[in-house]
């Protein structure tokens, strides 16, 4: 796999991969909450696929040596802290981010309680860590911060980094319960399409939320 551009969702032959992160949308009845999107893409893909992708939109890799094969040893950090143009601190395992549905399913997936932008993937790190698997990254790419560029333009959409009633402080407590066991959703619409020749579905999600546990998933 290395040497090619990023992988596509369910493409033919080979490995089967799913790109739960890039696949899936919320409508506004709550806040943004990317990690019980990614629990759901997980759920909802087909049983042909063997690992997923954990992809934010807004980073587009730039160095076709970037190796975006099967993670057989362990989940494997694309994005890692020596590339990222921003993020830089040794546990961040944010941006791209790849794992094998096994491994995936050893951490329970994600937690769903990280509504609004920012900390899930901070919280997940914990959870390679407690499920007791190593975590990889990128060697020999020589190109540093210019690996990626970072497309976010905050004038344009604004993150919703509100912390609201208790989430401030929940925010940094580890989630040992919840995950692709708790996640309540239903799907309302999928759209199929043709992404470069290889199949792909997009998926409109309605998120459930449990406003006793989580009150912060409203800005109301």
């Amino acid at each position: 796999m290395r040497g090619r551009q990023p992988p596509r969702c369910s493409p033919p032959g080979g490995r089967r991969r799913s790109c739960p992160g890039r696949t899936a949308a919320l409508a506004v009845l709550y806040r943004f909450n990317r990690a019980a999107l990614i629990n759901v893409g997980f759920l909802e893909s087909s049983n042909s696929t063997d690992y997923i992708a954990m992809h934010d939109v807004d980073l587009l890799p730039l160095n076709e040596e970037l190796d975006y094969g099967f993670p057989e040893a362990g989940p494997f950090h694309v994005a890692s802290p020596e590339l990222h143009p921003i993020y830089h601190y040794k546990t961040y395992v944010g941006g791209i981010l790849l794992l094998s549905k096994q491994h995936y399913q050893l951490c329970n997936g994600m937690s769903n309680r990280f509504w609004g932008w920012g900390r899930e993937d901070d919280e997940f790190y914990r959870r390679i860590k407690r499920a007791g698997l190593q975590l990889f990254r990128p060697s020999g790419i020589t190109t540093g911060y210019k690996t990626f560029h970072h497309l976010h333009d905050p004038a344009w959409r604004k993150r919703d980094q509100k912390r609201i009633a208790a989430q401030k402080q929940e925010q940094f407590k580890v989630d040992r319960e919840g995950g692709l066991n708790t996640v309540k959703y239903r799907v309302d619409a999928r759209t199929a399409l043709s992404v470069g020749g290889a199949p792909c579905t997009v998926l409109n999600i309605m998120l459930d939320c449990d406003k006793a546990a989580t009150p912060w998933c409203t800005l109301g």
